[in-house]
């Protein structure tokens, strides 16, 4: 073989290592889901080689090895409101084992020669994306889950996204109004009797506040979880109107007559709770049709609260990194996600783990 191969080899490979060993040693994700971002830093899972955990909100994927960051890391890091909802769902007692942070967006928190920002990502209540500027002065940000609408997008020179609906068809192209649309179905349920709505924690005080803020003219019902989760909502400010505990004398009196209510819970219960009922699941995962009747009474409402392929794309745009590694752990199409940004936007993209 010809020496001027190897030559033309080296000079199309070496480049490719030093890509791949900037990101493996400034920002990736872990086999175990664990986002790391500079020397200290690891992000939504428990990392044994960085003392700094952050948790960027408060759902079941970005809370992994919790109990395990508590016991063996320095920190914790997460917002106010996060560390809130997170002792409505565990019990107040169980963050005390660790050392918990709740810095406010946009405050400086400092670890030897990193400095870390929470800023405010629009997902959930108290959801945050994390900047890192290390020592060399790079800025190495993870997205967290986000929806492109009102949250900022912070300039970066290494990214790591979500990639939750990272495929070109997850686009939604219907023009309804997803709210009006939403209050319109549970509004002709009503007249039936009661109405069941199905999300995640988060989402479902968002639905909450959606027919409070529309004057919907019945109870609102909701078992302790999702009871305790939406006082915390409300003491953030949000709006979701008087509801009742599913357990209390008049909670249980509501449900029992049968007559008009909205019962709020989460995704969990939709094998059992209200099988006969009017029901309502709140869904991101639908782009053909902004409502899908899938039973007798039963309906998906696509109301998201991820950004869809265009979202990501114009996030990772206007960024404008060097680099962007797309979380292939968590359920998404990271692979497809960082083609496509190496395809359509010209920047170097790889998906992890592999």
């Amino acid at each position: 073989m010809p020496p001027h191969f190897f030559v033309n080899y080296l000079k199309l490979f070496l480049p490719l290592l030093s890509w791949a060993s900037i990101v493996f040693s400034k920002a990736g994700v872990t086999e175990r889901g664990a986002v790391f971002l500079g020397r200290h830093v690891a992000c939504d899972a428990f990392d044994e080689n960085r003392p700094v955990r952050v948790v960027t909100h408060a759902h079941s994927d970005h809370m992994l090895g919790l109990r395990q960051s508590l016991m063996h890391c320095d920190s914790l890091v997460m917002t106010p409101a996060t560390k809130d909802l997170i002792d409505a769902m565990m019990g107040p007692l169980f963050l005390m084992m660790g050392n918990v942070k709740t810095p406010n967006y946009d405050e400086a928190v400092a670890f030897e020669d990193d400095t870390l920002h929470l800023h405010f990502a629009n997902h959930i209540l108290g959801a945050a994306q994390v900047l890192v500027k290390d020592a060399e002065g790079t800025r190495i940000l993870y997205t967290g889950d986000f929806r492109i609408r009102d949250t900022p997008i912070l300039e970066s020179d290494i990214i790591v996204i979500e990639a939750t609906y990272g495929n070109p068809n997850r686009v939604r192209k219907f023009d309804e109004n997803i709210e009006d649309l939403f209050v319109s179905l549970v509004e002709t349920g009503l007249k039936q009797g009661p109405v069941y709505v199905f999300s995640y924690h988060g989402k479902l005080q968002e639905t909450m506040q959606i027919l409070h803020n529309a004057h919907v003219n019945a109870p609102f019902i909701a078992p302790e979880k999702v009871f305790h989760v939406s006082k915390i909502c409300e003491r953030y400010g949000m709006h979701l109107g008087r509801f009742l505990l599913s357990t209390s004398e008049q909670g249980k009196s509501v449900l029992d007559e049968g007559g008009p209510c909205v019962a709020f819970y989460h995704m969990s219960s939709l094998r059992h709770a209200g099988q006969d009922a009017f029901r309502v699941c709140v869904s991101g995962w639908e782009f053909a049709s902004a409502c899908r009747q899938v039973g007798k009474k039963e309906f998906i409402l696509a109301l998201s609260d991820h950004s869809d392929f265009n979202g990501l794309l114009q996030y990772v745009a206007e960024s404008k990194p060097k680099l962007v590694v797309t979380d292939n752990f968590r359920v998404g199409d990271a692979e497809i996600l960082a083609r496509e940004i190496q395809k359509r936007l010209g920047i170097k993209s790889v998906a992890l783990p592999p």
